[in-house]
């Protein structure tokens, strides 16, 4: 869970409204919809809207794709975002690379959503590690993670970008 500098502060609002950016469908989202139940945050059940508020406290929740979360929250849109460690160093990596802001403040690690980097070779490709990938094309849709992890095995490879749900 992240959240900007500027938490809980709408500019220019008499009212302040917390403003959470959740992943509108996705592993994260049940999940995320159990935790704000447990805490007693009342949210409309229609999954299909942009924006729903709570019905019991000055929340606004954003339901948005996991990969616009961190924008969201670096660029002071939000006050709170709910996303994958995958998706937040991703987005802050290529932030990092195009001179965008990447300010945001981990407030804490929640227990679910785990995810892993795996490699997918042919069924007849014996593997034996990382170094396998020495010189391979790789498609991804994390490159910057990718890179970080081959760079450390001293592996030397061309990512391809992949979007979209990949991981089906």
């Amino acid at each position: 869970m992240s959240t900007c500098k500027a938490c809980c502060e709408n500019q220019g609002s008499e009212k302040k409204r917390l403003r959470i950016a959740i992943q509108k469908s996705g592993r994260l989202t049940d999940e995320t919809l159990k935790l704000f139940k447990s805490s007693g945050i009342k949210i409309s059940a229609n999954r299909d809207h942009l924006l729903a508020h709570a019905e019991n406290l000055p929340i606004d929740i954003l339901r948005v794709r996991d990969d616009d979360i961190p924008g969201l929250v670096m660029d002071h849109v939000v006050d709170w975002g709910i996303v994958g460690q995958n998706v937040l160093e991703e987005t802050t990596m290529q932030r990092e690379l195009d001179g965008m802001p990447t300010g945001f403040n981990e407030v804490l690690k929640l227990n679910f959503g785990d995810c892993r980097l795996s490699v997918a070779v042919p069924t007849e490709h014996e593997w034996k590690g990382l170094k396998d990938l020495e010189g391979a094309k790789i498609a991804t849709t994390y490159p910057h993670l990718l890179k970080r992890v081959l760079k450390q095995e001293g592996v030397n490879f061309k990512s391809v970008l992949l979007t979209g749900s990949v991981e089906v």
